[in-house]
């Protein structure tokens, strides 16, 4: 973080103070004021790719690994992190799920549960609603790969979601360094505010012929700012083109990798070792790619998903004056002036350092910033102009990984996902073979689909389908087009309501205690 900003933080000043006080970056500031936009300051680095994932904390994956920030331990090696229960029930200390597929009550990363939670910063509201299942954790027995990865390459202990809050917002963060207000998977929200007020890091890339590509499973990450989905269609490529590119060393200068919005996701109630398959396709991607040398593939979670996590998140830098949109009650109050929650963040590149933790406290817009610091591009917002660029994970002096290590497999069982039985191992998903198609529809079936002829009265264009395919768009796919066309429904707005119908806790289970007060 810019040091002004620190002691700014540190010293109690919050959201504007903090803007007028010696040292802290504004918005349009660049990493080096004496060279302009567009400059490559890390030639070394000729790629970044990032890949976020869903829903989890930084415990729930790593609280028991032997390296990091995790749980406190006893004697026997049972963490003894636990949080208060009522009904005169003794506190209940985190445990080891018996399963990867997440099943019973779903965990709330609301902003109102994120805030009781918070409590205050004891971390001690995790069983506000009674859901024993938000002290669940998954260790190297469940998740191989991930392990393994935690151990080789660079692990930070200290990222944080960049809002306390649920997808929509941080993935916002993710591309603008402010969710423009939103504090919920709301798609209506999302419509009403379709841009940022200083643009995206697409708009600067475009700005400055920076190419980049959002590789999509099914919903591309650009929708969330549906301005600039539409201006730039042509960047949104399917996963298997993603493996293509890799395959043949051509991705572009950024590139954004996501799972599905039902496939390849850790949200609960799916299962994780599908995610982790995923995320292991992604990863062995770009290390097996002629571009190995020259990439940067930054991997983190959009946010903590409910899941306990023991270390409070700090105040953080506002992004600008735009409020949370909330209403206080039966809103919890509270600003964008402190961090989400812990997840897990990997920065995977043959300049990585070896088996390092990483302590630095960093955001999502800290990959803004990394983004930023390669091209001297201006900041987008008070947040990323002061957010860590991830250069501490990185020797740009010594590639400790010229040759790409041989990593753990993930531990889906060759038999396949025993709650997901239908989605396949992401093994099967062949690169493409073809030129990238602009579209967010992704096969991923081993033969190539067989279309049937068009029906008598059919619309031209549309080729119906006995089955779907695996990854097809349920509502904006080609299958549904005609009845989305005649209802008047945009791709877009169905789209986002495919992933506000997904986040099945955007709703309060219970009215907040308005003795609660905001994360402050």
């Amino acid at each position: 973080m810019a040091a002004g900003a620190g002691y700014a933080l540190a010293g109690g000043l919050r959201g504007s103070q903090v803007w007028a006080a010696p040292g802290v970056l504004g918005p349009g500031s660049r990493p080096d004021p004496s060279k302009p936009e567009g400059v490559d300051r890390l030639p070394q680095i000729e790629h970044i790719v990032v890949y976020m994932q869903e829903n989890h904390s930084y415990d729930s994956y790593f609280g028991m690994l032997e390296v990091g920030d995790g749980y406190t331990l006893d004697g026997a090696g049972t963490p003894t992190n636990a949080n208060p229960r009522g009904g005169g029930l003794d506190p209940l200390a985190v445990f080891r799920a018996t399963e990867t597929c997440q099943p019973g009550q779903g965990v709330s990363q609301s902003w109102n549960s994120t805030h009781r939670q918070y409590a205050g910063g004891a971390m001690t509201g995790f069983l506000a609603d009674g859901n024993t299942n938000a002290m669940k954790y998954w260790d190297g027995g469940h998740l191989p790969f991930y392990w393994d990865l935690a151990r080789t390459f660079p692990l930070c202990d200290r990222w944080f979601a960049s809002a306390p809050c649920q997808t929509y917002p941080n993935r916002r963060y993710l591309q603008a360094a402010t969710s423009v207000g939103l504090v919920a998977t709301d798609t209506d929200a999302i419509l009403a505010n379709p841009g940022a007020p200083n643009g995206t890091i697409w708009d600067r890339l475009n700005d400055h012929g920076i190419s980049w590509a959002d590789y999509a499973f099914d919903l591309p990450d650009i929708l969330l700012f549906p301005e600039v989905h539409a201006a730039n269609k042509d960047k949104v490529r399917t996963f298997p083109q993603f493996l293509a590119d890799c395959a043949t060393g051509s991705l572009p200068q950024v590139s954004i990798v996501s799972p599905g919005f039902e496939t390849y996701t850790e949200e609960n109630p799916f299962d994780i070792q599908l995610g982790e398959a995923y995320s292991s396709r992604v990863i062995k991607a770009v290390l097996d790619s002629p571009a190995w040398e020259k990439t940067v593939l930054v991997f983190t979670y959009d946010e903590h998903g409910g899941y306990y996590d023991h270390v409070a998140p700090p105040p953080a830098v506002a992004p600008d004056a735009v409020q949370p949109d909330i209403d206080v009650p039966p809103d919890l109050p509270g600003a964008f002036d402190r961090y989400g929650f812990r997840v897990p963040g990997f920065v995977i590149s043959p300049w990585s350092k070896p088996n390092h933790v990483s302590s630095t406290v960093y955001d999502h817009t800290s990959i803004l910033k990394l983004i930023e610091t390669k091209f001297n591009l201006g900041a987008l917002t008070y947040r990323d102009a002061n957010a860590n660029d991830l250069l501490d994970t990185l020797d740009l002096t010594t590639k400790a990984f010229a040759e790409p290590p041989q990593l753990a497999e993930p531990g889906l069982p060759a038999t396949g996902s025993a709650c997901q039985p239908d989605v396949p191992d992401p093994k099967t998903i062949l690169p493409a073979t073809a030129a990238p198609p602009s579209t967010t529809t992704t096969s991923t079936t081993l033969p190539p689909a067989t279309v049937p002829a068009p029906a008598p009265g059919a619309p031209v264009g549309v080729a119906p389908r006995a089955t779907p395919i695996v990854g097809e768009l349920p509502l904006t796919g080609p299958k549904h087009a005609p009845e989305l066309a005649a209802a008047g429904v945009s791709a877009v707005a169905a789209g986002l309501a495919v992933l506000a119908a997904r986040a099945r806790l955007m709703e309060e289970p219970t009215a907040p205690d308005p003795a609660e007060g905001p994360m402050a």
